[in-house]
């Protein structure tokens, strides 16, 4: 058997040996401590890591409740005062419905004032004259025309309101649709877990999205909503209050100034009736005049006629003894008085056609003033039956006012003092 040939290579000595498997186990054992090392400290951090990775996050879901609730809070708190401007909406309306139907109904008034005016125009003669009656009518219909000026003011001013309150609306219902869809997105985030099929990582999730707000402007955003809401039915509320006060103080100047004219009325006519009654008792009278005055010339006529008939008997008597012979033509005692006797016929009759022509011109001047009553009594009924007409016309008036004719709807509300559980009278 050959022996085998002998390797090449280096040798190392026993020491060398010694040595190198020292060094392999130095350099295991500091092997394993680094690993060691690493090892508990990756137990650590693993631990830290996960007990600061689930504080994190129940952290933000913490967060994440408490703005839900702070969120959902102020969209509670917004709603209530968006319904609170509903109702003031409604009651305004209402009232702004009632000062309209209170306007309209001055229309009525208006035209009674003009029809009474236009039927005393009516008035002939004398009997058309400018009365107290002319100058309370005259008023009511000034008092009417600003009553419809105020109430229209009032109306203006309503509907203005109306939109300021409805713009108000619309600023808390997007504030709170802003809120509500605030809402959706937090609790669809506090509703994610890790376990969530829809998490996925995001490209630069850390970044500010434009036109972020802080939490202050946030606040003070919903805040100067609701203030500009509460302002807002403040300002609505007082109106109400002075729209209601208004028509009530309306309402009695236009009450008074109609009692008033309708005393003016009745004043009127009682004078009329006076004078109508004491022209009538002068036509009677007058008439009983004249028919005893034309008894009287007929009177004076028939004696007249009787002195004539005297008369011409002396005459007769006078110039038939003119004819009496020689001395038989004497101024006796019968001449004397023949002519004695026609001298006072004479005077008679010409005092009884004096008185005559006096009567007969009396009774003239008494039949034509006599027409004159009567035309004048024309006329005082006439004035008479249009002031009947026009108390009957202002009848209307004293049966309803604006302030009826209606139902009434019971509104709650809050006045702009504070007191509460008051009742807006709506039409």
């Amino acid at each position: 058997m050959s022996a085998l040939p002998a390797k090449p290579g280096l040798h190392h000595s026993v020491s060398e040996w010694n040595s190198n498997n020292h060094q392999l186990s130095a350099t295991a054992q500091h092997e394993r401590h680094v690993s060691h090392v690493i090892r508990q400290e990756g137990r650590s951090l693993r631990d830290e890591t996960n007990c600061m990775t689930n504080w994190d996050e129940s952290d933000t879901s913490a967060r994440l409740s408490d703005r839900v609730w702070d969120v959902s809070r102020w969209k509670e708190a917004l709603e209530t005062c968006a319904q609170k401007v509903d109702e003031e909406m409604e009651a305004l309306t209402l009232s702004k419905e009632r000062t309209e139907q209170a306007l309209a109904a001055t229309a009525v008034p208006q035209e009674v004032g003009r029809e009474c005016l236009t039927l005393r125009d009516g008035r002939r003669g004398y009997e058309l004259v400018t009365d107290p009656v002319d100058q309370q009518l005259k008023k009511e219909k000034e008092l009417i025309e600003r009553v419809q000026h105020v109430l229209q003011q009032h109306v203006d001013k309503a509907f203005e309101q109306l939109c300021v309150l409805q713009e108000a609306r619309h600023q808390l219902t997007a504030d709170i649709q802003n809120k509500m869809d605030a809402l959706d997105i937090d609790m669809s985030c506090l509703s994610l877990t890790i376990k969530s099929p829809q998490i996925s990582l995001k490209t630069n999730p850390t970044r500010i999205p434009s036109g972020s707000s802080t939490p202050q402007e946030w606040v003070q955003f919903s805040q100067y909503n609701m203030t500009r809401a509460q302002e807002a039915m403040q300002v609505s509320q007082q109106m109400r209050e002075d729209m209601s006060l208004t028509i009530a103080q309306l309402q009695n100047e236009l009450d008074t100034q109609r009692r008033a004219t309708e005393f003016a009325l009745r004043k009127r006519n009682h004078h009329e009736e006076q004078a109508r009654d004491e022209l009538e008792w002068q036509i009677r009278r007058t008439e009983d005049e004249m028919a005893e005055m034309e008894s009287d010339i007929h009177g004076l006529d028939a004696d007249l006629q009787a002195k004539m008939a005297f008369l011409k008997l002396a005459h007769t008597r006078l110039e038939n003894r003119t004819s009496r012979p020689g001395m038989d033509l004497c101024r006796d005692e019968v001449q004397h008085g023949l002519i004695n006797e026609v001298h006072q016929l004479e005077a008679t009759t010409t005092a009884l056609k004096q008185k005559l022509s006096e009567a007969q011109h009396s009774l003239q001047k008494m039949k034509l003033h006599h027409g004159h009553m009567l035309q004048d009594l024309s006329r005082k009924q006439e004035a008479l039956s249009l002031e009947q007409r026009s108390m009957n016309t202002r009848i209307c008036l004293t049966s309803t006012s604006f302030t009826e004719k209606t139902q009434v709807l019971l509104v709650p509300l809050t006045n702009s003092s504070g007191r509460s559980n008051l009742q807006l009278l709506a039409q």
